[in-house]
């Protein structure tokens, strides 16, 4: 049987939900439920201009790849997909999408959760902000939540 590769994109432009759902379900029969993730730049209250994303090029997509072939493996997925923005990302833009397609929605539910779980925590991307009163804030903190919710994918 030849190995599912889930399609990886880091990009700067945005991305259309639709026309990546059709990437990855055009012409298939065999998947019954599709669950997709958008994760979105908030205001913070209104004291946020924007956040500048980056990452580290190579490394941040083989992550992203990791992260999704062991969710494919471990749901039985039929198709994976995750496209990760960096530059500076106004609120209410598009950051990150994850979109898994399974036979069942639980498979496809699951698939979508690990693989955001994971990113959180694995993937090297760092976040800076840019507060509304026009000066540099620090660089985003890893928050404790993040990693509980990647810690109960690891637990037997």
């Amino acid at each position: 049987m030849v190995a599912l590769k889930p399609f990886i994109r880091v990009q700067r432009e945005d991305f259309d939900l639709q026309t990546e759902i059709a990437m990855l379900t055009e012409g298939r029969q065999d998947i019954g439920a599709v669950v997709t993730f958008t994760g979105l730049c908030r205001d913070e209250g209104g004291s946020l201009n924007a956040l500048e994303l980056e990452h580290y090029p190579g490394m941040a997509e083989a992550e992203m790849a990791r992260i999704a072939e062991l969710a494919i493996a471990r749901f039985s997925l039929l198709g994976l997909s995750a496209v990760h923005r960096y530059g500076k990302i106004a609120p209410g833009e598009n950051i990150v999408l994850v979109i898994a397609a399974a036979s069942h929605r639980q498979a496809a539910f699951d698939g979508a959760n690990f693989v955001m779980d994971f990113l959180k925590t694995a993937a090297p991307f760092w976040k800076k902000e840019h507060l509304a009163n026009g000066s540099t804030g620090s660089w985003v903190a890893a928050k404790d939540a993040d990693d509980a919710a990647r810690d109960k994918w690891l637990k037997p």
